[in-house]
C-alpha cells in the first residue's frame, strides 16, 4: 500500500511573470514579421521609410546618421539569413537580433524552470548593462559616421 504524500503546491507566479514572457515571446516574432515584410534598403539605412518614417533627418541636413541609423536595415537583413550583411549596415542591428533571442531563450529555461521572471527580470544587472548598450551604441554610431562619410 502506497503513501499518498501531498505535493508541495508550485509557488505562484506574478501577473508580470506572464508580462515579462509574453514580451519574451512576442518581440522576436515582431522583428521576424517586420523583417520579412521590409526590403532592406541597399543604402545601409532608410529601410524604415517602407513603414511611413521621415528620411533621417541629420542624414539630409548635415550627412551625420542619427545613433540608429540603419538599424531597422540591419535586423531586415538578420531575419533574412545575411548576419554580415546586417553587421555592415549597422552592428547594433544585429546586437538588437541576438539580444531579443537570448531574451527569449533566457525567459523560456526559466519559465520552464519554475521561475517567476518579474522577479528574476528586476534583479538582472541593469546598470552594467545600460553601460555596456550605450557604449556599444556609440561605437556603433562612429562606425556608421564613418561608412556614411566615406571613410571606410
Amino acid at each position: 500500500m502506497a503513501l499518498d504524500v501531498p505535493r508541495a503546491a508550485a509557488p505562484a507566479r506574478s501577473r508580470e511573470h506572464w508580462c515579462v514572457l509574453a514580451l519574451a515571446w512576442l518581440a522576436p516574432l515582431g522583428l521576424l514579421l517586420v523583417g520579412l515584410a521590409l526590403h532592406p534598403d541597399p543604402r545601409g539605412y532608410g529601410t524604415h521609410e517602407q513603414l511611413g518614417f521621415q528620411p533621417c533627418l541629420p542624414l539630409r541636413l548635415w550627412n551625420v546618421p542619427c545613433p540608429g541609423c540603419g538599424v531597422t536595415t540591419a535586423v531586415t537583413l538578420a531575419v533574412r539569413g545575411q548576419p554580415l550583411a546586417s553587421l555592415r549596415a549597422q552592428p547594433l542591428g544585429l546586437v538588437v537580433v541576438a539580444v531579443v533571442l537570448a531574451f527569449a531563450l533566457w525567459a523560456t529555461a526559466r519559465q520552464r524552470a519554475g521561475a517567476d521572471l518579474w522577479h528574476e527580470f528586476r534583479a538582472l544587472p541593469w546598470r552594467r548593462a545600460g553601460l555596456g548598450v550605450g557604449a556599444l551604441a556609440l561605437v556603433a554610431w562612429a562606425y556608421k559616421i564613418a561608412v556614411v562619410r566615406g571613410w571606410l
